[in-house]
């Protein structure tokens, strides 16, 4: 099981929010009632949890994202990716601030545990050590 899967819990993160179903769901593009069977355990597809995560964990405005910011990021990490990883680090740090942090997800699901930053959830390419 990925790390993922083991924290995304769609109640738990609705609750977090603040938002009771129909706001929560309707957001992402699913019903009120189709929302309470994915909260009640129903499987749900990944297209559903990849908007989910986008735009409840990662707090993502889609009507904002637009095609040419993914080709960016794509020729930044591939040309320079000592300036995306700098990027990276300083727009991390700048939300980790309080006021503009996300969902914090509980790491075992209990909620007693740690908590993991969802962008930490992605794929990271580990850094190469400095030449000097």
């Amino acid at each position: 099981m990925k790390l993922f899967d083991r924290v995304l819990n769609p109640r738990e993160i609705r609750r977090r929010l603040g938002l009771n179903q129909e706001q929560f769901w309707t957001q992402i593009g699913v019903t009120q009632s189709g929302g309470s069977r994915y909260e009640s355990g129903r499987d749900m597809p990944r297209p559903v949890k990849e908007l989910l995560r986008l735009v409840h964990v990662e707090q993502l405005d889609l009507s904002q994202v637009k095609r040419v910011d993914f080709e960016i990021i794509g020729y930044l990490k591939e040309s320079h990716p000592d300036l995306y990883r700098t990027l990276r680090r300083a727009v991390k740090s700048r939300h980790r601030h309080p006021a503009d942090a996300g969902v914090n997800l509980p790491v075992d699901g209990d909620g007693s545990g740690g908590f993991v930053d969802p962008d930490d959830i992605s794929t990271i390419q580990p850094e190469e050590p400095q030449r000097t």
